[in-house]
């Protein structure tokens, strides 16, 4: 009797332990203002990839690597069909052919003009 009692108990805890559980979000998402809107946006804002972080080795030779609508990209690989060409602090260039796309970690903060003091 006593052996069944426990293993109802046990039962009972491991149920009540998955049920109050919750599910975690992803951190390597962009925040909700800058994820593409599903909403009927103007397709070419829709496309515009976004660039979600950067990762810089500050020894002799390391890495530099751009985060793009969450796919890593290395200088020199392909996202998309185009390059990229550079990666900084706040910033990854792409080139395509001729053209240059600039995508930038804030692009609130660069539309920004300076507070006046």
């Amino acid at each position: 009797m006593t052996a069944r009692l426990l293993a109802a108990l046990l039962w009972v805890a491991a149920s009540a332990g998955t049920a109050s559980a919750q599910a975690l979000r992803d951190p390597t998402l962009p925040p909700a203002q800058l994820a593409p809107a599903g909403d009927g946006a103007a397709p070419a804002e829709a496309a515009r990839p976004v660039l979600q972080s950067v990762l810089i080795g500050h020894l002799p030779g390391g890495r530099r690597v751009a985060v793009i609508d969450g796919q890593t990209v290395r200088i020199g690989e392909k996202f998309k069909g185009a390059v990229l060409a550079s990666v900084s602090d706040n910033q990854a260039v792409l080139l395509r052919g001729g053209n240059k796309l600039v995508l930038r970690l804030y692009p609130a903060a660069a539309h920004r003009s300076p507070s006046p003091k």
